[in-house]
């Protein structure tokens, strides 16, 4: 658009009239075209010459343009940008969004399902031209009573990504916002209002000790590492190295569908797990005979962890009147986190194991997570802070585990 606009017009003397000629965007074609329009008689000289453009031919040249609209923004997302709604330009920045090269989306499941439930039924059907901080109050309105002013900020961003992503020939966003939180009435995030429940030791320790097989050794794994779900369930025997000692975090189970695929969350994802000896001899035991995943179904696919969560994971909370809003699957995660802050484990270990990436030049410059034999001495160190079955609890699965993975690319 910027190219495209801020034209005064070329004034030239054609046929004893000056004119003004400029260029126009026409719908349905990219390239613009000549126009030209008389502006006033040639006035001459004492020799006959004819005398420049005087600064009154001058401003009814640019008026003249100005009138025609070639200036004019609204008249380019008209006929050259198209009045594309909001619903429009969603599907299609979310169908782009997962084959770009650069910070491609690994799936779209989550937005989706956002648009679906509240923003598309609100301003699906807008004009992307009119989707602006006055246009999203109302739904802002909307979901904050129901969403967390977390979930509704994201939301929003998700909006805005729409927004921007409609691009003129030159590559700039068509629209360009100046976003306002206080003209959308955008609630404000508090940090101390955010569920964010950690387990204790007795409950870890509880869980642990009224389950067995499977279950019992997924409560052990998480305790004892803080992994995501996600990384736990797609852990197959081949990860455990260095005697069981080790664990090598590389790939996670699809939230959707029993899918394994090579991707982390983050690029900190990828790691390496050190275990205290006595939770790798309890590992060591369970994994033994298995040669694929460690947590399987009947069928021998991978579990889904909703689907574990509902079965296992909540049931038990409610016997223990412990369950909450936000105690899922990550309040192991906090767990960890928590015993090793407060067993003053090296911090570039402790954020190492945690997945949590560096953020100070100190951490940056510091490869003390390469040296294995210290990883190993803080795991066996700092301990893992819960009751742990001296044997594997058994379980009767109906399924030898053997090749049962699918893998997705």
């Amino acid at each position: 658009m910027r190219r495209r606009c801020g034209q005064n017009g070329t004034i030239v003397i054609q046929s004893g009239w000056y004119r003004v000629r400029w260029r126009v965007d026409v719908a349905g074609q990219q390239e613009r075209i000549n126009m030209t329009r008389k502006i006033a008689p040639v006035v001459f000289d004492r020799e006959g010459n004819p005398k420049p453009a005087s600064p009154e031919i001058q401003r009814k040249a640019k008026g003249i343009v100005e009138q025609s609209g070639a200036n004019s923004e609204g008249r380019f997302n008209e006929v050259v940008v198209g009045d594309v709604t909001f619903l429009e330009q969603a599907e299609n920045y979310l169908k782009t969004a997962v084959s770009r090269k650069r910070n491609p989306l690994r799936d779209t499941i989550s937005i989706d399902a956002a648009f679906n439930k509240w923003v598309y039924p609100a301003i699906g059907n807008l004009p992307l031209s009119q989707v602006d901080n006055l246009a999203l109050k109302p739904l802002i309105e909307k979901m904050a009573e129901s969403l967390s002013a977390r979930t509704t900020n994201k939301y929003v961003e998700y909006i805005k990504q729409v927004v921007k992503s409609l691009k003129a020939p030159n590559g700039e966003p068509v629209h360009k916002r100046t976003w306002d939180a206080d003209t959308m009435d955008l609630p404000v995030v508090e940090y101390s209002e955010q569920k964010r429940p950690s387990l204790k030791a007795a409950t870890v320790s509880n869980l642990i000790g009224g389950s067995n097989g499977q279950e019992q050794a997924l409560y052990v794994l998480l305790g004892s590492t803080g992994m995501r779900i996600s990384e736990a369930l797609g852990l197959e025997a081949r990860h455990i190295i260095n005697d069981g000692r080790t664990v090598m975090v590389e790939q996670q189970i699809r939230k959707d569908r029993p899918e394994i695929v090579k991707y982390l969350k983050t690029n900190a994802s990828k790691r390496d797990i050190d275990l205290h000896p006595d939770v790798a001899e309890y590992l060591r035991q369970y994994a033994d005979g298995k040669s694929g995943l460690l947590f399987y179904t009947a069928n021998g696919t991978p579990h889904l962890y909703g689907n574990l969560e509902d079965r296992w994971l909540t049931p038990r909370l409610v016997k223990l009147k412990l369950d909450e809003e936000g105690m899922g699957w990550h309040a192991f995660k906090r767990f960890r986190k928590t015993w090793l802050r407060g067993a003053r484990c090296l911090e570039d270990i402790n954020n190492f194991w945690m997945a949590h990436k560096p953020k100070t030049m100190s951490e940056v410059y510091s490869h003390l997570h390469e040296d294995l034999e210290t990883r190993l001495a803080e795991a066996g160190r700092v301990g893992y802070g819960f009751t742990l079955p001296k044997v594997v609890a058994p379980s009767a699965p109906r399924f030898t585990n053997t090749e049962q993975v699918v893998i997705a690319a």
